[in-house]
């Protein structure tokens, strides 16, 4: 008996520790996913890093409230599983919303994204701002754009005025 009780510990402070590190956790209710579904959204999380584990209400409450994120205890009924990230703090709404547009009984529940509280319609805003590496990519686009239309220029004139010196 003392056992179960120290192996239920173990799990609170495994939680605990995961909630503490993590950028995001997004809570979604898998209920009605078949087990090949489940299988494949395992899979889309782990290839971006994300980390997917089912783990008890009450343990998840425990370790929700240890953590001072009380607004994901009010959620925590029925079948749950959590996503965390640690590096990318959009990539679990990002792939839980795209997964759940094929797959209609996954539901994005709520989520704290950066200390952030996300209930799921903005979850689901979250979910389409694009990859870090997206926006970094238009941001130096954005930056390199001026530069080069003004190193165009300067070559047209160089080459305007060979042409009139020739």
């Amino acid at each position: 008996m003392l056992k179960a009780i120290d192996v239920k510990k173990q799990t609170v402070e495994e939680i605990t520790e995961k909630l503490k590190n993590s950028t995001a956790a997004i809570l979604v209710d898998y209920r009605g996913l078949k087990v090949e579904e489940i299988t494949e959204l395992r899979r889309n999380f782990r290839e971006a890093g994300v980390e997917y584990k089912v783990y008890k209400n009450t343990l998840m409450r425990m370790a929700a409230k240890n953590v001072g994120m009380e607004e994901l205890v009010k959620d925590l009924v029925g079948p749950n599983a959590i996503a965390l990230s640690y590096d990318d703090p959009v990539a679990p709404a990002r792939i839980a919303e795209n997964f759940a547009k094929d797959h209609k009984k996954l539901e994005l529940k709520v989520g704290i994204v950066e200390g952030a509280y996300y209930d799921e319609p903005k979850l689901k805003e979250l979910a389409n701002v694009p990859p870090r590496e997206v926006l970094i990519a238009k941001l130096l686009g954005s930056l390199k754009a001026p530069v080069s239309n003004f190193a165009y220029l300067v070559k047209a004139l160089a080459e305007k005025k060979e042409a009139e010196g020739a």
